[in-house]
């Protein structure tokens, strides 16, 4: 705790001033407890979302596995032209043509997007001392020594 003393001031100034302290640090403790409270409210609101674009991700990537399976191993593949091995492979051309739909359309940003988020407050938080885990829980890092 910082007390602000000033030269030739009374014992009553210096008691507002160290109360005045106080209070702004009381003020400070209440903004982070707020700040972390929103962040990870945030965060938290971001996982059933991004639950739900990675099961997205991984049926179709699954699909698209199998699909490509079944195209490799089929002799006819070979004998015919690439056109009409993909005509004769619905299954395989669908998935792939929906999981570059997806890739296009950002679901690579959306698994990760509480990742994102966790990191660019990590990036802003270390100027002051500070830090996040991936759930937005603030940690206060101990001030370095200034000699």
């Amino acid at each position: 705790q910082a007390v602000l003393q000033l030269r030739g001031s009374s014992g009553a100034a210096n008691r507002r001033l160290s109360g005045l302290a106080d209070m702004n640090s009381l003020e400070q403790a209440e903004d982070l407890k707020a700040f972390e409270r929103r962040l990870t409210e945030y965060v938290s609101c971001l996982q059933p979302a991004t639950g739900r674009w990675r099961m997205i991700l991984i049926v179709v990537s699954v699909c698209t596995a199998t699909g490509a399976w079944n195209w490799l191993i089929d002799p006819d593949t070979q004998k015919v032209s690439f056109f009409s091995s993909l005509w004769n492979h619905p299954f395989f051309t669908i998935s792939c043509i929906t999981l570059i739909a997806l890739f296009f359309a950002g679901i690579h940003k959306r698994v990760v997007a509480p990742s994102i988020i966790a990191a660019r407050c990590r990036t802003v938080l270390a100027e002051y001392n500070m830090s996040c885990d991936d759930t937005g829980k603030l940690i206060l890092k101990p001030r370095p020594n200034i000699q």
